[in-house]
């Protein structure tokens, strides 16, 4: 409290930018990467860097279908086109195999989402990227701390974002940051989140066209003290996720999805695989009783189903339909005394189903 009082009384000075200057440098380290630029939300993380990476206009984008739509308003902002790719056979949120013959001479990056902290196969989608020419741009708004073969989420491909909204495990209310190892990239994401008045290298300032995401100093400061708390705070969420599904059980009707070998998750949600009628109203009675899920609550649906989507003219992805149907994620409570109450609604409420 006193951090954030003395950053509030510093705000009669409209240059000062010490508290994000400070989050920056804490991050880049946390992430063990060279840079990290914050801005104000996790989608104006995607945003920026598609635009840092030179995506626009006449550019198309591969996206998984089971996504949160967030990711899509991200590509259609920087003036590309999302294409959707169906989710794997076995349960992976990108299917290479629908991915590759996507790929036309306009594809400029793909963007692997990494929701609930999970993640697939990076060192295969990786390798088409490289064949294909592609960036790789990580949507790991839900994956603080999640890892891949003991690499950190956000740090395998070109670029990284992340959100800083409430219930993520870094958070500061609102908020978000990319992170990368490449200069470049860093300095025109620097640019483009404050109208280009602090210029990228070689291009003078307010000599293109940017927007305002700059990350508010209060909110940078509550951030700070959250970044600090990280490895305390991963593992709570680690220990309630894994507590959470050992107290719900086997039921009939509900079966774990549990990580592959090569995923430690961040524990940001519990995970099921719905096999009763109705999956979607299960989910919204669980979120009535007051279990919040991402279909239940946030009303999560393949992003080709997605109202605000049938203007793309999206193909069908029949696989990541029904991955999102009939999944029940539940978001891990961060007071242990939820984790009893939530565990006996759960399995009342799916044996009543």
């Amino acid at each position: 409290m006193a951090l954030l009082a003395q950053v509030v009384a510093s705000m009669p000075d409209p240059t000062s930018r010490e508290q994000a200057a400070l989050l920056e440098a804490e991050l880049a380290t946390a992430h063990n990467v060279a840079h990290a630029i914050t801005v104000s939300s996790g989608t104006a993380a995607l945003h920026t860097a598609l635009v840092a990476c030179g995506i626009g206009p006449g550019d198309e984008v591969l996206l998984p279908a089971a996504t949160v739509i967030m990711t899509v308003a991200a590509v259609v902002q920087a003036g590309a086109r999302p294409v959707f790719v169906d989710a794997g056979p076995d349960g992976g949120l990108l299917d290479l195999a629908d991915a590759a013959p996507k790929i036309t001479a306009r594809t400029r990056a793909v963007v692997p989402v990494h929701l609930a902290g999970r993640c697939g196969d990076l060192d295969a989608l990786t390798d088409l990227a490289v064949r294909a020419g592609l960036d790789v741009i990580e949507d790991a708004c839900q994956a603080h701390g999640s890892r891949y073969r003991g690499r950190l989420l956000g740090t395998v491909g070109t670029v990284g974002c992340f959100s800083l909204k409430d219930g993520k495990l870094v958070s500061c209310g609102e908020g978000g940051y990319l992170v990368t190892d490449n200069p470049d990239l860093a300095a025109r994401a620097a640019a483009f989140r404050t109208h280009w008045q602090t210029p990228a290298p070689g291009q003078p300032a307010l000599s293109r066209l940017g927007t305002n995401y700059r990350l508010a100093e209060p909110l940078a400061a509550l951030a700070r003290c959250s970044l600090a708390r990280l490895d305390d705070t991963l593992t709570h969420r680690q220990q309630v996720a894994r507590h959470l599904v050992e107290l719900v059980g086997d039921l009939p009707g509900l079966a774990h999805i549990p990580a592959t070998a090569d995923e430690q998750p961040n524990g940001y949600c519990a995970l099921w695989r719905i096999l009763l009628p109705d999956p979607r109203g299960l989910c919204r009675r669980l979120a009535d009783v007051g279990i919040v899920n991402s279909v239940g609550t946030f009303g999560l649906r393949a992003a080709h189903l997605h109202p605000a989507c049938q203007e793309l003219h999206p193909a069908p992805c029949p696989r990541a339909e029904r991955d999102i149907d009939t999944l029940l994620a539940v978001l891990t409570p961060e007071d242990d005394q939820r984790v009893d109450q939530i565990a006996a609604l759960i399995r009342n409420e799916v044996q009543a189903w």
